[in-house]
């Protein structure tokens, strides 16, 4: 509602099928708001999501972490991130692997 407010017109939405996105109030949300909410559903479709690429090589990473906490994940996690944020070559790998392209 707020973005409407701001935006001062209707609002287009993009989404994917995370779950959040499919829930009954959700559903319930969008069609009260109707006359100035459109919301596209997109397909499952991870091949085309570089963003499944990068958490690959968090996860990879992950995979033999015995944490003690959630605070230790959090850290390992934000640590792998900061990693890939100073490797450009690694997000460019996970955006080719998509067979999508950046104009610029």
């Amino acid at each position: 509602m707020r973005a409407r407010i701001q935006l001062g017109g209707p609002i287009v939405l993009v989404w994917d099928n995370v779950r959040l996105h499919l829930t009954a109030g959700m559903r319930r949300f969008i069609a009260a708001n109707a006359a100035w909410l459109t919301v596209f559903q997109l397909p499952y479709a991870p091949d085309l999501n570089p963003q499944e690429g990068i958490w690959s090589l968090v996860k990879r990473d992950l995979g033999n972490l015995a944490a003690a906490d959630l605070a230790q994940i959090t850290r390992a996690v934000k640590r792998k991130l900061k990693q890939i944020q100073y490797r450009p070559d690694l997000v460019d790998g996970c955006l080719a692997g998509t067979g999508l392209t950046m104009d610029d």
